[in-house]
């Protein structure tokens, strides 16, 4: 049987693509058997595609360069023409063609054309040209398998149209849907600017501990495991802000770090269960300079990653031009409800506006998590261009300094943008017993059954306890700024291999 290049992989029967595959062992194996390698260790390239391009972007057609060069990547076009075939090679940089001319080449490299398949990796070597239509060659002498492809690729036409196959075989998809590969250059580029700004700024990139024996520094459910060694349970991080912050007291005053975290909570299309976010932390500020460095960050990734500035979202057009305004949280959510609310209102007052608005809750919330609630339903889904939200309750914000003159209040914001929040940030608290007070608040919550209360973290109290400045802290979403930039709706299609469940047998 031989391979039908016009039928795309994911809808080819499990039976045809089992033959499929045969028939490109019996291929392998034959070279094998002629004493050609079919898995070299290595191969010694001189150049890249583009590399070649650029070099001769202004070659006539039919014309001979004298520059011989070894060029080398995967197989994606054959045609053949009587004694003259066309190669098209794609390496990390783009195509170039193969000439392959049947008495050119030599002994070792006609064996090897003769068992070629589409999406096998090859290297080649030859004479740089131009054809007679002016499409720049490589007039190949020699031509080397450097690795099988055993499973054909997705057709050209068709791509990887299946989502789950997509998510689960992202290397697949990275070859046979353009779109993805669009998607991940914006995220490369956008992440590489962040840390560029970062280090300009004079931010430390530092690591911190991804197993923790409680996860602190947000408020959410963690992923719990076990150390055999040290036979203690453990956590996944959910946020780096406690260690990053134990950093500023050690005497470094500007850190960051693109965490990895892992929270045990819903999976939708803007969450997941391990994401990234970019958390920075410096001394001798105050949430001024963190939505300034915010701010930032997000113009710089758009900059550079996209080349512009207005996006959209669903329906929604954004744009990023700074500078961003600053509004206060109960502010907006006044003007939303008609009337002024405040954490000091009555509980039973704020739980009846809640039902009013449709906001479910829960007994236990005490009346600042129930103005944040309102203010989640009702306000942050009407915003659309860049907003900083600035207020937020104490009681949601364990680890913000209380803001002066309302102690419950604290010195935070929101960076949102579409109805969705993008980043976070305080003027840390940096009052011992102030934090001290707030982790037992929380660890009562814990205790009552709370899953995603903030656990009681006595390290941290004794870190600070030599002495944390004032310091300005953020966390941006890479993720959901990266869905942004490259105009997508799932966060799975911005995350090389998201969480999914196991595949059946």
């Amino acid at each position: 049987m031989t391979s039908d290049p016009d039928s795309p992989v994911d809808e080819q029967p499990g039976a045809y693509l089992e033959a499929l595959s045969a028939e490109r062992r019996a291929k392998r194996d034959a070279l094998a058997g002629r004493g050609i390698d079919p898995y070299p260790s290595r191969f010694d390239r001189t150049d890249l595609a583009a590399e070649l391009r650029a070099r001769h972007a202004d070659l006539v057609p039919d014309t001979r360069t004298g520059q011989q060069v070894r060029v080398a990547g995967r197989l994606l076009a054959l045609r053949r023409h009587g004694k003259l075939t066309f190669g098209e090679l794609h390496d990390v940089s783009g195509p170039i063609q193969l000439l392959l001319q049947e008495s050119a080449l030599t002994e070792h490299a006609t064996a090897v054309l003769d068992h070629l398949d589409l999406g096998d990796w090859i290297g080649a070597a030859g004479e740089v040209v131009t054809s007679r239509r002016g499409e720049l060659s490589v007039d190949t002498t020699e031509l080397w398998l450097l690795a099988k492809s055993l499973r054909p690729l997705p057709d050209k036409f068709h791509g990887l149209a299946e989502t789950d196959t997509r998510y689960r075989q992202r290397e697949v998809d990275l070859l046979a849907n353009p779109e993805s590969r669009r998607v991940f250059d914006v995220r490369f580029r956008a992440v590489a600017a962040m840390r560029s700004l970062m280090a300009e700024e004079g931010f430390l990139e530092v690591e911190t501990p991804i197993l923790q024996p409680q996860a602190g520094g947000a408020i959410a459910r963690p992923f719990l495991t076990h150390s055999n060694a040290l036979d203690i349970d453990l956590s996944l991080r959910i946020a780096p802000e406690l260690y990053l912050k134990r950093l500023v007291v050690g005497g470094y005053e500007r850190v960051f770090e693109l965490a990895r975290n892992f929270r045990n909570e819903g999976v939708s299309t803007r969450h997941s269960p391990e994401f990234t976010a970019l958390e920075a932390y410096r001394a001798f500020g105050d949430l001024t300079e963190g939505m300034d460095l915010s701010e930032r960050l997000v113009v710089r990734a758009a900059d550079v990653a996209t080349g512009r500035r207005v996006f959209s979202v669903g329906e929604r057009t954004v744009d990023l031009t700074p500078p961003y305004p600053r509004r206060d949280l109960l502010d907006l959510l006044g003007g939303v409800l008609g009337r002024r609310v405040h954490p000091t209102d009555a509980v039973e007052d704020l739980r009846a506006l809640c039902t009013e608005h449709g906001v479910a809750t829960l007994p236990g919330w005490g009346p600042g998590k129930l103005v944040f609630e309102l203010y989640d339903s009702v306000v942050l889904p009407t915003l659309d261009d860049p907003v900083f939200v600035c207020g937020f309750p104490v009681e949601v914000s364990p680890l913000a300094r209380s803001t002066a003159g309302d102690p419950t209040m604290a010195d935070r914001f929101e960076l949102c943008i579409a109805g969705r929040e993008f980043a976070n940030g305080y003027s840390e608290l940096n009052i011992p017993e102030e934090q001290e007070e707030r982790f037992r608040a929380t660890a009562a919550a814990k205790a009552q059954g709370d899953l995603e209360a903030h656990p009681a973290d006595a390290a941290f109290v004794r870190a600070i306890e030599y002495g944390l400045p004032p310091t300005s802290g953020i966390g941006l979403g890479v993720d959901r700024l990266v869905m942004l930039l490259a105009e997508v709706e799932a966060i799975r299609d911005v995350i090389l291999f998201p969480m999914l469940r196991p595949e059946a047998d």
